[in-house]
């Protein structure tokens, strides 16, 4: 049976359950680390608490991409986990940025802390079928296409979740001070308008978009492998994954680790280094005005990020998956290395745009050129497993990036951007040696 392709509104309403997961996954990742502090938490101690995530990502999402491929129920293969991992989420948006009401210092830092982690965990079971789903529903020839309004989508979703606090603040007057302990209310209000979305979005992928039943599933996919020995699986499928996954998985580990240094690093970064305030100033106003200000650049980014991700199938079908994946990260190491030169804050806008085209990138091509790769039967579950290359730096990068800052760069936050850079660049000559098997058929369907 030949896959059929999709309409533009077909792709659009499947992908936009992702501008809701961005929407969140953009106010924790300008907010936390800000938060966070004001609770107490010292600078080298971030990169230990944003550990929460790619832990909970190597868990879930692999076990996530396993059972989706086996379930099918009236709400279909993979819709059940977008709602359960929404409904999740949502609650760990209302309570994180609350924490400091129900208890003080240390403890409300626990209390934040958990919310994260709940969060985070929600988000993976949430995100992980919706990479599955555009495979599953669209041909080789699409999936650039569907990815790439993905990525548009999260742009959209990052840009206002990013930029919200800062809207609250400036354009509705809604107070952005607060004493220490406590969140101000900008950013408060911002997540409840995120939970919001956050399920709205979701929604409309879950009531406006087909899944395959399982008949109809294999007649365009191939009849999965009907042995099973449960989640013993994975590792098996870990053991036998492609080799164009094992090459991409080194593209990644570049990638992640410096876009983890990024979300953890920037705020303490730009407050110490753009703005000049003390390192043990983590509760003034002015450094309230740097973790809204990171909010504002990572807006940025996120914008160039949905707007390249418009021009990302017709430049890959031009040049190649690969090349212009190379091309993306190189520009995102050119932006991260230029931060370090920056003197006003405004600077850092200029920045933000060579991010903005590595993240788009990020988002896109290794997916695009994974799923050409992947047996019959296995979409989700190698999804899935693809995720532990995303985990697996930024775990790494928890672990060592807090003690490098405080023994090796003296708590300067910046260095650490100037790193992350340097591995934008090795991620970009990784991506060279990757087979993408699926360009060359599309090359050849084109041919014929």
């Amino acid at each position: 049976m030949e896959q059929k392709k999709l309409s533009f509104w077909d792709i659009w309403n499947m992908s936009f359950g992702f501008l809701g997961i961005q929407f969140g996954f953009a106010l924790q990742n300008s907010n936390a680390s800000a938060i966070l502090q004001n609770y107490g938490a010292d600078v080298h101690e971030l990169s230990w608490f944003w550990l929460v995530a790619p832990i909970t990502g190597l868990i879930v999402q692999p076990i996530i991409g396993y059972y989706s491929d086996r379930t099918w129920n009236r709400l279909g293969r993979r819709k059940p986990y977008f709602l359960a991992g929404t409904f999740l989420c949502c609650i760990a948006l209302l309570i994180l940025p609350n924490s400091g009401a129900f208890l003080a210092g240390k403890s409300a830092l626990l209390i934040g802390a958990g919310m994260l982690m709940i969060m985070d965990a929600s988000i993976n079971v949430a995100m992980e079928p919706f990479r599955a789903l555009v495979a599953d529903n669209l041909p080789d020839s699409q999936r650039t296409l569907g990815f790439s309004i993905q990525t548009f989508l999260i742009g959209i979703g990052a840009v206002v979740g990013s930029w919200l606090p800062n809207i609250l603040d400036k354009g509705f007057n809604v107070s952005a001070s607060a004493p220490q302990g406590i969140v101000a209310d900008n950013v408060i209000y911002s997540f409840y308008i995120g939970a919001a979305v956050f399920l709205f979005a979701i929604l409309i992928t879950v009531l406006r978009t087909r899944e395959y039943p399982p008949a109809e599933y294999e007649a365009i996919h191939g009849k999965p492998d009907q042995h099973s020995a449960g989640l013993a699986d994975i590792w098996t499928d870990f053991k036998k994954m492609p080799s164009t996954m094992r090459r991409l998985g080194l593209v990644q580990f570049f990638s992640w680790f410096a876009l983890f240094s990024m979300w953890v690093f920037t705020t303490p970064a730009i407050a110490h280094h753009v703005y000049h305030l003390p390192i043990t100033d983590t509760t003034s106003d002015q450094f309230r005005e740097a973790g809204n200000w990171t909010g504002v650049i990572f807006g940025v980014y996120n914008a160039v990020s949905a707007i390249y991700a418009l021009f990302l199938p017709t430049i890959a079908k031009k040049f190649g998956r690969k090349k212009t994946h190379a091309f993306s990260l190189v520009a995102g190491g050119i932006g991260l290395l230029s931060m370090y030169f920056a003197t006003t804050p405004e600077a850092l806008i200029y920045s933000m745009i060579g991010v903005g085209l590595a993240w788009a990138s990020i988002l896109a091509m290794p997916y695009a050129i994974l799923a050409g790769s992947i047996p019959a039967g296995k979409m989700g579950v190698y999804m899935g497993i693809f995720n532990f290359f995303i985990c697996f730096p930024q775990i790494v990068n928890g672990i060592i990036g807090g003690p490098i800052v405080k023994s090796f760069y003296q708590n300067q936050a910046m260095y650490a951007i100037v790193l992350a850079g340097v591995f934008m660049f090795c991620a970009a000559i990784s991506v060279l040696y990757v087979q993408d098997s699926g360009s060359i058929t599309i090359q050849k369907q084109e041919k014929a």
